[in-house]
């Protein structure tokens, strides 16, 4: 039995040998940086990078406050206070696992009702970045537009309480507010969420939310505050018993430790009103074109991870790497991104679209990064939005082929059915599930209902093309189902 260490800095030194500690002083560190939804990929990704510029002796000045304003964030808090914020990231590589503690986390700031210590600590003026990862369907906006929605209920209550909001927004907006008032100054405002755009998406959500209630503090957001676009980017598992397990097996009694991929990539657009540190040193790339990069990831990694997840769930395959085991997922895969998504996506420095499929097919085949189906298919109402329909959207704009992204689509309908082909029961896995489930029972018999569902599909539904090859793959899954399906599309 491995005598487990636990997770403090009074026994870093205890730490077995074999596992990188911080070579750094955390008690020189300062704050710099509040991060809001502090989960897995951002311990795996953004706190990584600081924690490397640490280690150069960089950025101590530049450490961060963890925040949430969800019940579970209390008891994610909870955890990290109890190890002084530290995490155990553990690199999951074929050929070998290698675990390393960062430091670069330092504080946790109180989740309670009204969020009033979370504005209290943004508002001061050591804090002059405010990063968020909340998930790609939690920005407030109307799926099919794009634009702000202030009809859903958790807006309308922050711009009737903005001194007790509920929403990170909220807090952001009233934290400004104070800084105004005391002559702090703006922060940066960094979304790391995979959305196109995410910098600018920020921005609207914060500005229209505030025009809510003070127009004048709206205007001086917008002059004021900084949105840089970013794209992120590495695949970082849920933490279940096998990673918990795997982290004694170090040695470490870590109650919250991360497991991620060897890859990682960051690539952010150099707009910061109040600095930033030189994560470019750390290996993040600051580039004026995250757009093109942003595509290409969005379109082929994260479009790619909605095709294979929902396939392999409906099948029973319970991982990402099982579904690339699978001849018919991977040929349907490789497909449809070279027929229909690749053709319009542009290259970026020292990669092709061509070279990138080949890299994130290597990834998401590594059977050691036990990533579930179940996960990567979650939040498909904002997923297939942002990740499959602008791809439809081009193909069809420039005369090419939309089989494969049409197949894709039918098989989202299928997947919100809830049942799999050996008729288990896909337990709810969207946050509108209720609805899509409704929707998708009232579409078996005339598949087209789906489409008037405008909030996602938007005017393509009246294309054609795409209505006729939708409605043939979702009758074709009815009556073959998914094996027999795939078949026909890959020999047709």
């Amino acid at each position: 039995m491995v005598e487990l260490i636990p997770l403090r800095n009074e026994t870093l030194g205890d730490i077995p040998s074999g596992v990188k500690t911080p070579t750094y002083d955390r008690s020189t560190l300062s704050a710099g940086i509040v991060h809001i939804g502090l989960g897995n990929f951002h311990r795996a990704h953004q706190a990584w990078y600081l924690h490397r510029l640490m280690e150069m002796g960089l950025a101590k000045d530049w450490a961060i406050v963890g925040a949430g304003v969800r019940e579970h964030d209390r008891e994610q808090r909870a955890r990290m206070v109890t190890q002084n914020f530290l995490t155990t990231l553990i690199r999951l590589d074929p050929k070998e696992k290698s675990a390393e503690i960062t430091g670069s986390m330092i504080d946790y700031v109180s989740v309670e009702d009204g969020n009033r210590p979370l504005i209290e600590r943004m508002s001061q003026s050591d804090i002059r970045i405010v990063a968020l990862t909340v998930t790609e369907g939690g920005y407030y906006r109307d799926p099919a537009t794009g634009l702000f929605d202030a009809t859903h209920p958790d807006m309308v209550h922050d711009a009737a309480n903005p001194d007790r909001p509920i929403t990170a927004f909220g807090a952001m907006i009233a934290a400004l507010k104070l800084r105004r008032n005391a002559g702090t100054g703006p922060f940066t405002g960094l979304c790391c969420d995979n959305l196109q755009g995410n910098g600018g998406i920020l921005k609207r959500t914060l500005v229209s939310l505030a025009r809510l209630s003070d127009d004048d503090l709206a205007d001086w957001i917008e002059m004021h505050c900084s949105f840089p676009n970013s794209m992120v980017d590495c695949i970082v598992p849920a933490t279940g018993a096998k990673e918990l397990a795997l982290v004694q097996s170090f040695g470490i009694d870590d109650a919250v430790p991360v497991t991620h991929e060897s890859f990682r990539q960051w690539v952010i657009e150099d707009n910061f009103c109040k600095g930033r540190p030189d994560w470019d040193k750390a290996g993040a790339t600051f580039s004026p074109a995250v757009h093109d990069y942003e595509t290409m990831k969005l379109r082929i990694l994260n479009g790619g991870h909605q095709m294979i997840s929902m396939s392999g769930d409906l099948l029973g395959i319970e991982t990402i790497s099982g579904c690339m085991a699978h001849e018919h997922i991977r040929a349907f895969l490789q497909t449809t991104m070279k027929r229909e998504v690749l053709p319009n996506v542009k290259p970026v420095p020292n990669m092709t679209p061509s070279s990138y499929l080949e890299l994130i097919e290597g990834r998401f085949s590594n059977p050691e990064i036990v990533d579930t189906t179940r996960r990567v298919a979650f939040d498909g109402s904002s997923r297939q939005p942002g990740f499959i329909i602008p791809s439809i959207r081009d193909a069809l704009s420039n005369g090419q082929p939309i089989d494969g992204l049409a197949l894709m689509s039918a098989l989202w309908m299928r997947y919100c059915l809830g049942t799999r082909e050996n008729g288990s029961a896909i337990e709810p896995n969207d946050p509108n599930w209720a609805t899509l489930n409704k929707v998708a029972e009232e579409s078996v018999d005339d598949p087209e209902n789906w489409l008037h569902q405008r909030q996602y599909y938007g005017d393509i539904a009246q294309h054609h093309s795409f209505r006729d090859a939708f409605v043939k793959w979702a009758i074709c899954l009815a009556e073959e189902g998914v094996e027999s399906t795939f078949q026909t599309f890959l020999h047709r």
